[in-house]
């Protein structure tokens, strides 16, 4: 990932520095189980406990190897003398890979979801703040019908929370670890040692493992992910759109200092929402290697690997990053109920024709003459820039059906909004 896009939190966690030594942590594991079954001797695990290894000096080892464990081993034993032959007994790259990957991703989800906790807070917070706020709802950019402002910031509260669920739901699914040895069939090491050592690193033991874990854990965790990046992607798209010129019903923070064009002066553009949906763009087009890493030759090759050392961080990267943005602009956004109210005042009433057709059905008319009447009278409204309510009283088809009082109430604004406050 790109500087520009990298958070301090997370680039520690995807450090060389930290992957080194989460693959410390599992070799130790192994060894200190392996120590307590006699299968190797004691002393292996407390060297490993006292060392670190530079992760300089393994890339160096690999330029010769041109196998990165294999570097890491050799880093090691460099390090702790005679033990070093006891080092990785009976294991293969990927028990060491695979269970330190596992943990790493957990650390990165710890991070995740406790910005994800803090982003609902703010969006339970600010449904509440404008639960009476009205708004004109749209569809397909078109005035349609009243809601509120809380209503509509509720509906992005609820998906936000869906998608932690999934995301709670993956961090399960992915914390997996093995020790089945080079095709998964526990050739050397037997499957209590697996289970031991998993329960120290706090891991499940994969149930039936091939040399690698397989990678539908991996794709379930970042299609989560990628759900919720679209939900924040919702979020930004509604502040872009409801940001134009012609809406102008809420606008993000306009910071001192801040620049929104080179050769326009007005500009007020909501650049980090617009800089969201962007990013999100990328974060969907990670899920294509992901699914296809699922499927690999026999009991593996390489093609996942290259590939996950992207991905995987990148997506991270990317939902934490587009998660603290959001924040940032929604514990700053500027909301204008005023206009929102002038926006369903230029509505010229027309957010009532349902209500309106349906009263003239309940008072007798056949719906097709009523759903005929009323079109026929929003579009009068619109060509003569009044309002339908004077339009409808006007109107002698309706006089004869509803009197003044009855058509009054069909445009009650408050009636629209009494089953959502």
């Amino acid at each position: 990932m790109i500087k520009r896009y990298q958070t301090e939190e997370l680039k520690e966690i995807f450090s060389e520095s930290n992957k080194v030594a989460t693959w410390l942590m599992v070799e130790k594991a192994v060894a200190k189980v392996q120590e307590e079954f006699d299968i190797i001797p004691k002393g292996l695990s407390r060297k490993l406990t006292n060392i670190r290894v530079d992760p300089a000096r393994i890339e160096e080892i690999e330029k010769r190897t041109n196998h990165d464990v294999i570097a890491f081993l050799e880093a090691v034993r460099e390090k702790i003398g005679k033990e070093g032959r006891w080092l990785h007994f009976g294991m293969t790259s990927y028990d060491l890979v695979d269970t330190a990957w596992a943990l790493i991703i957990n650390q990165a989800m710890e991070v995740v979801l406790k910005e994800i906790d803090h982003l609902l807070d703010i969006l339970k917070k600010l449904a509440r703040k404008y639960k009476r706020t009205p708004q004109i709802g749209r569809t397909h950019g078109m005035f349609a019908q009243p809601i509120t402002f809380g209503f509509k910031i509720k509906s992005w509260y609820y998906e936000v929370l869906r998608t932690k669920k999934r995301l709670s739901y993956a961090k399960e699914e992915i914390s997996f670890g093995k020790l089945s040895g080079a095709v998964g069939s526990y050739t050397i090491l037997p499957k209590e040692i697996e289970n031991r050592v998993m329960k120290r690193l706090g891991l499940k033991p994969e149930p039936v493992s091939t040399q690698i874990i397989p990678r539908d854990r991996h794709t379930c965790l970042l299609a989560s992910l990628v759900l919720y990046g679209c939900a924040i992607e919702r979020i930004a798209t509604e502040i872009r759109n409801l940001s134009r010129s012609e809406i102008g019903e809420v606008s993000e923070p306009f910071t001192k200092g801040q620049k929104g064009s080179s050769a326009m002066p007005h500009k007020q553009n909501p650049i980090i929402s617009e800089r969201i949906c962007g990013l999100v763009k990328t974060l969907r087009g990670y899920l294509i290697p992901a699914f296809e890493n699922i499927n690999l030759w026999h009991e593996r090759d390489l093609t996942n690997s290259s590939v996950e050392r992207i991905i995987i961080p990148d997506t991270f990267y990317i939902v934490h990053y587009i998660t603290k943005k959001i924040i940032w602009v929604l514990e700053n956004l500027r909301v204008f109920p005023e206009r929102m109210m002038e926006n369903i005042e230029n509505s010229l009433g027309l957010y009532a024709s349902q209500n309106l057709m349906i009263k003239l059905i309940e008072k007798g008319m056949n719906r097709e003459s009523a759903y005929n009447l009323v079109q026929q009278l929003s579009f009068k409204a619109v060509e003569e820039r009044k309002n339908l309510s004077l339009i409808a009283q006007q109107n002698r088809v309706v006089r004869k059906y509803l009197n003044q009082n009855e058509t009054e109430k069909i445009f009650d604004l408050k009636w629209f909004l009494r089953n959502i406050l």
